[in-house]
């Protein structure tokens, strides 16, 4: 779910101090994005939504979230917004936070 490994590069490459500041402003702006599909998904958005959450996925070790949001982010690409189902990005997404928060 997590790759601890990104996390710990991350941490090396920002400092320690600064690590909790990125944390919490990644998940602020993903927080952001999420809440929004929940209460008014738009379909147009989709490709961006996905390449925005998978982005900053990959950027703090949330793999399975990625690897979700980047299938999705293809689908939307291809046309395929009906085919883009939010519920799992949910779900990954409040299971890779709560394990985050609870090792870091």
């Amino acid at each position: 779910m997590i790759d601890w490994g990104r996390v710990n590069e991350l941490k090396d490459e920002i400092g320690e101090e600064d690590f909790g500041e990125v944390a919490e402003i990644f998940l602020e702006e993903v927080d952001e994005v999420i809440a929004r599909l929940k209460s008014n998904p738009d379909p147009t958005q989709y490709e961006q939504d996905m390449h925005f959450l998978k982005g900053s996925a990959l950027n703090l070790g949330f793999r399975d979230l990625s690897v979700i949001c980047g299938q999705n982010e293809q689908a939307a690409a291809n046309g395929q917004n009906n085919q883009i189902q939010l519920e799992p990005i949910f779900t990954a997404y409040d299971q890779s936070k709560a394990e985050f928060l609870a090792q870091c």
